[in-house]
């Protein structure tokens, strides 16, 4: 049997339904007939889809006198999330080190671009004075 996060990750790993998602988002409860309008598909394809979606408690459908009428389904999406911010918290952590790093490196005198002495004159000028006899 698939957790919510297998049956939640799979759900949205097609684009059709991540579409559907985003107009759900976008213009809140809308029938299945009006959802289904934009995509070149079948009736029983886009059934097929919402079905997913409903499968992973990330729609609900309810019905209004003949029409069914879909929107987003929010607790649906907890699991996702919830994964995600537990990886999102361990990026920001990696991403601020590297930042604190690069910070570090890059501080004024710090540099070594490889022309820079301890004389502060660099290695072409010495080379020059060099054969000026300087």
């Amino acid at each position: 049997m698939k957790s919510d996060l297998d049956t939640t990750f799979s759900a949205l790993a097609d684009p059709t339904r991540r579409a559907i998602l985003a107009r759900l988002a976008k213009d809140g409860e809308v029938t299945a007939g009006d959802l289904a309008a934009p995509f070149s598909m079948s009736a029983p394809a886009i059934s097929r889809h919402l079905k997913v979606l409903e499968g992973a408690q990330l729609i609900d459908r309810k019905t209004s006198a003949q029409f069914r009428v879909l929107s987003l389904n929010p607790e649906g999406f907890k699991a996702a999330s919830d994964w995600l911010n537990e990886y999102r918290k361990y990026w920001e952590d990696q991403l601020g080190a590297l930042a604190d790093y690069l910070n570090k490196i890059q501080q004024p005198g710090d540099r070594n671009d490889g022309n820079n002495t301890k004389s502060g004159k660099s290695k072409s000028s010495r080379t020059r004075s060099k054969k000026r006899g300087r």
